[in-house]
């Protein structure tokens, strides 16, 4: 359905540096010798995305518990994200990716079935990367209990 390639198990993840919620510089290659869930939603503060990120939230001890770190991607601007984890309490990385650039690097960004109609669009996805490598890749997630899915599918 999309144009945008997509990222399967065993590949290379496309490393990436953006901008958190408080202004600090994150990159993947940060996360270079260790296990991180990588997540693209479409807008903080919806029904959808405020889910999945409080999702992420509640089962952040058990995944941190077996080494794996979060940082969701949106193309929403600083500002937003600042006040989305405030209101929400989350802890991890919140990243900004206006111009799109890195969700489209991931296959995250592109053409997507919404309400029966094709849109362009941010494609709900999850990535697991293990020591810089896909492990995991889910397109077209749902925002309810995708987590407890993404939980039995780890093990975790």
């Amino acid at each position: 359905m999309s144009g945008t390639s997509r990222l399967e198990v065993g590949d290379t993840a496309p490393d990436f540096t953006l901008t958190d919620a408080h202004g600090e510089s994150v990159s993947l290659s940060d996360y270079a010798d260790s296990k991180v869930i990588v997540y693209f939603y479409p807008a903080a503060s919806t029904p959808g995305c405020t889910k999945q990120a409080c999702d992420f939230r509640d089962n952040l001890a058990e995944l941190d518990g077996q080494g794996i770190a979060v940082v969701g991607i949106s193309p929403d601007k600083q500002e937003k994200l600042a006040k989305f984890a405030d209101a929400e309490g989350l802890t991890f990385p919140l990243l900004s990716d206006p111009d799109k650039s890195v969700m489209t690097a991931w296959g995250a960004f592109g053409e997507k079935k919404l309400y029966g109609k094709t849109v362009t669009g941010v494609i709900r996805s999850t990535f697991l990367v293990d020591h810089g490598t896909i492990a995991l890749a889910r397109y077209n997630v749902r925002a309810t209990g995708h987590v407890a899915k993404l939980r039995r599918d780890l093990s975790v």
